[in-house]
This record gives C-alpha cells, sequence and structure tokens, in this order.
C-alpha cells in the first residue's frame, strides 16, 4: 500500500471531530492499511485517520509491536467508543508522531472498554488496561480533535 504523510503540530485537521464511517468499503479497507504502514514506517504503536489527513473516525495501533522486537499484532477499530473507564489512573509518559520529539507525562484511566466495528464490520468489544488502554484513549482523543498535549 502507501505510506501517507503524517500531519504535525500546528495542522488545523489535528484540533477537528472526526466523522462516523458510514460504510467499510475498499477505500476504507485500503486507508487502514496504508495508516498501519504509515505507524510502523514511523516506529509508532497508534495512529489515528485525521493523523494521515483524514477526518473519519478509524484508528489503528499495535502496542507489542515496540515490546516484541518487530512482532506485528496490528488493531484497526471503525467508530471506536469508549463505554467504560476505570477509576484508577495511571501515568504514562506519551509521545505522538504528529509531534515529535515531544514527550509528556499524561494521567489515563488505567482500564477501559471500548466498542467498535472491524474490518468486517463486525461489532466488537475490548477490555483492555494498562499500555493498551492509554493507547486507545490516546488516538481516540485524535478523533475528537483533542491531542495529548491538551491532557497534561
Amino acid at each position: 500500500m502507501a505510506i501517507r504523510q503524517i500531519r504535525k503540530k500546528g495542522d488545523e485537521i489535528l484540533s477537528k471531530k472526526s466523522k462516523e464511517i458510514e460504510k467499510i468499503d475498499d477505500k476504507i479497507k485500503e486507508l487502514a492499511q496504508d495508516m498501519l504502514d504509515t505507524m510502523y514506517e514511523n516506529d509508532g504503536i497508534g495512529l489515528a485517520a485525521c493523523q494521515v489527513g483524514m477526518l473519519k473516525r478509524i484508528i489503528v495501533y499495535d502496542y507489542l509491536y515496540v515490546e516484541e522486537d518487530g512482532k506485528k499484532s496490528p488493531v484497526v477499530m471503525i467508530n471506536p467508543v469508549i463505554k467504560s473507564r476505570s477509576k484508577s489512573m495511571i501515568t504514562v509518559e506519551e509521545g505522538c508522531l504528529s509531534f515529535p520529539d515531544e514527550f509528556k507525562e499524561v494521567k489515563r484511566h488505567e482500564k477501559i472498554t471500548v466498542e467498535y466495528v472491524d474490518l468486517n464490520g463486525k461489532k466488537k468489544t475490548l477490555h483492555a488496561k494498562d499500555l493498551e488502554a492509554v493507547v486507545i484513549q490516546h488516538e481516540t482523543d485524535h478523533l475528537d480533535g483533542i491531542v495529548f498535549l491538551d491532557r497534561v
């Protein structure tokens, strides 16, 4: 597929709310693959569509990629919605492909439950914790025009 240009700090698209995806067609599947290719090419562990210039509610991530020496376990979430958040919080130093060389400690919910649709149109529910929960919260924030620096 294709490596897409990542939108950087100051690009107004990063502060806009993304639109729900109504239909999973070949263009959405291609976007998802391009996002994964772009994320891996830039040594990221998560990417939202707005970061490659598309205001669509789709995120990709692979939080194990860095921890497991390049073994790929990608996840694609279409129209993700966080349904519940734990009261317990964790603080993690976050970075972002749109804000290279900027790292800040951010407080996030330790556990979340997220509902989404996969690339086959199947509704799914995921219970995530620790780093996976942080990555999902970071990327779903992007879909609402929130960047991690807004959470500092």
